[in-house]
């Protein structure tokens, strides 16, 4: 992901979340702002659910009245609203191949797996139960003897591996290297792993 796209996404993050804090202090401005807390944290801290932390970061657009504590909630944004606005913005976008929801948690798994990560650990992310079933994601990692590359290459930013990691001279200090070694003062005092005599 490019620097400028992380930033996208973290302004875009940042102003949904100034969004929620809006909504929710019209709730509680009007008796709601109250979510359903899991387990038994509502015992434990009977006000936590009215509390911005705990609330959705997309929320629905109603409210609901809790039949048990007559509380008027708002619960997450329900996944088909999700699922719609992802058809719409593919039919705006005129992509005409098929795509979902779904597609976006392949193409993550994917990915992750491209760039080298366990399947163990894609497994715990995507919350598979059994690994067979992460191992699917693994059909496109079959691309014989070429696709085989070199740890040196991601480093130095090589073809396949550019993407995967940043230019290591880039992250290098802005100044001279020393010209000769220098110990750390301990050692130095010491005298035995110093190169000046």
């Amino acid at each position: 992901m490019s620097i400028a796209a992380a930033r996208l996404l973290f302004s875009e993050g940042e102003r949904q979340i100034e969004r929620v804090r809006r909504l929710h202090a019209h709730d509680v401005a009007s008796g709601a702002g109250w979510v359903e807390l899991p387990n038994a944290l509502a015992r434990k801290y009977p006000n936590a659910g009215r509390e911005l932390p705990w609330q959705w970061i997309f929320p629905a657009t109603r409210l609901y009245v809790d039949r048990l504590t007559g509380q008027r909630r708002r619960h997450h944004l329900h996944e088909r609203v999700v699922q719609r606005a992802v058809h719409v913005a593919m039919r705006t976008a005129r992509i005409r191949k098929p795509a979902s929801c779904h597609t976006f948690r392949q193409s993550f798994a994917t990915h992750l797996l491209e760039s080298g990560y366990d399947i163990r650990t894609v497994q715990g992310l995507l919350g598979h139960k059994d690994v067979a079933t992460t191992m699917i994601y693994t059909h496109v990692l079959n691309r014989g003897p070429a696709a085989v590359r070199s740890p040196a290459d991601a480093l130095l930013g090589g073809p396949q591996g550019r993407h995967l990691q940043p230019d290591p001279v880039k992250l290098l200090p802005r100044f001279p290297a020393p010209t000769r070694r220098v110990a750390p003062p301990h050692v130095a005092s010491y005298g035995r792993l110093s190169d000046d005599k």
